[in-house]
């Protein structure tokens, strides 16, 4: 079921613009929405609306931030040295509105890290202290590191956006499926693909990636290329697919000869530095080094599902920092070069005809880019923001209380709203 959510990169966009603008973006907006990675009748990603601000004050506390712990294991990065009490709380009341075990934060302005934090607890069996080095599962904020890793092909001249994906003489020939493709079908194409705009397969009509979860994702393409016609003509319509993510890591696969993750790993991730970020596993005896433990709520089981198999839609785990120095290399500022070209960041951050506020991999307000992750035992955001800020925060579990999302949406934005005082130096350099 689609919810409405307020994102605060939204209100930013909103708020900067004249009221004869603002309508013509409303009517934009009114077509976003990133949705789930895991099958539930009440739990989205992110959502759309026309929201009217964050609120103002100017806030107060000593941000100690929520839970404790007695863990042992050492961070090699840097915390903040700064305290912002304005973000302190609005962390701390949204752990304790929501009964969040852990929360990871990192900020930066100018394109310098200028805060980092953990707060509460990683592992409440052993009463382990979250720590800044703690890896946390990125969801659908995975869906962003893949659509980079397609725009740096698109750089190398190893793929165009309207490369066909099946079929004769298409990117994956006829590797999957064992009958004639249905209609339409070898008309997808890359494009389509990341902007969710492939025909069919998303989650208004049971995504087909939490269905069948003992196949291989080569398994569950075939099954459905052969068992679940397109309900649409390709890109005519926005359907948001985490399907369409896996079929592009294995385009990603075939164009590279690499795995997926080897792949981004070469493309994307140790160009910049990045060198933790891994595909996370599916027990909880696949938990990797420096992961946290996930908590399910309302019933949920967060070591249900095939998390490896989600790779390119939803596998990835990572670092609050990593993720931050990611967005600093892919958001258009000056300080540090992109990762990829101007001309592929900007077919990045551009919608379809379909849905103009959703690019690929990417929601859109205004000049703000963003997404939300959501599985049991997690809820994930990331923003690139038009005033020179980027944010990232991880959790390790979501919650069905009403307006969950828009809380974690609004840690950031309530915190923005007090004007706080900012570390002055880079923590990237520690």
């Amino acid at each position: 079921m689609k919810t409405t959510f307020y994102s605060g990169a939204y209100r930013f966009a909103v708020n900067s613009l004249k009221f004869t603008r603002l309508i013509a973006v409303i009517g934009l907006l009114l077509f976003a929405g990133c949705k789930k990675d895991s099958p539930s009748e009440t739990k989205t990603d992110t959502g759309n609306g026309n929201g009217t601000g964050t609120g103002t004050g100017t806030g107060t506390g000593t941000g100690t931030g929520t839970g404790t712990g007695t863990g042992t294991t050492t961070d090699t990065l840097a915390a903040s040295k700064v305290a912002v009490a304005a973000l302190d709380d609005e962390v701390n009341a949204f752990m304790t509105t929501y009964n969040v075990p852990g929360v990871s934060v990192a900020i930066t302005k100018g394109e310098k890290l200028v805060y980092l934090k953990a707060y509460g607890v990683s592992d409440q069996s052993k009463a382990t202290k979250a720590i800044i080095s703690d890896r946390y599962r990125l969801a659908s904020l995975s869906k962003q590191i893949t659509a980079v890793a397609i725009m740096k092909l698109l750089d190398q001249g190893k793929i165009k956006l309207d490369d066909k994906v099946f079929g004769d003489g298409a990117l994956l020939g006829k590797t999957y499926g064992t009958k004639t493709y249905g209609a339409n079908v070898t008309n997808i194409t890359v494009d389509q693909l990341l902007h969710h705009t492939s025909g069919g397969w998303g989650n208004s009509v049971n995504d087909p990636m939490f269905s069948n979860p003992t196949m291989t994702a080569a398994q569950l393409i075939t099954w459905t290329l052969d068992n679940r016609p397109l309900d649409q003509v390709p890109g005519t319509s926005y359907d948001y697919s985490n399907f369409g993510y896996c079929i592009l890591g294995r385009v990603i696969e075939k164009i590279t000869g690499q795995t997926y993750e080897e792949a981004v790993k070469t493309l994307v991730l140790k160009p910049i530095g990045i060198t933790d970020m891994v595909i996370g596993g599916n027990t909880l005896a696949d938990k990797k080094t420096k992961e946290v433990t996930y908590y399910g709520q309302s019933g949920e089981n967060p070591y249900a599902y095939n998390i490896s198999r989600m790779d390119a839609h939803g596998g990835w785990i990572a670092t609050a920092a990593d993720l931050a120095r990611f967005l600093v290399y892919i958001d258009g500022f000056s300080v540090r070069t992109d990762i990829i070209t101007a001309s592929s960041l900007k077919t990045m951050y551009t919608g379809s005809t379909a849905n103009a506020a959703y690019g690929c991999g990417w929601a859109i307000a205004n000049k703000n880019y963003f997404h939300t992750g959501s599985l049991p035992g997690t809820a994930t955001e990331q923003a690139r923001l038009d005033n020179g800020f980027n944010f990232v925060i991880l959790t390790n579990t979501r919650s069905f209380k009403a307006n969950f999302d828009l809380a974690l949406d609004q840690i950031f934005w309530k915190a923005y709203a007090k004007n706080p005082n900012w570390a002055t130096e880079d923590l990237f350099l520690k």
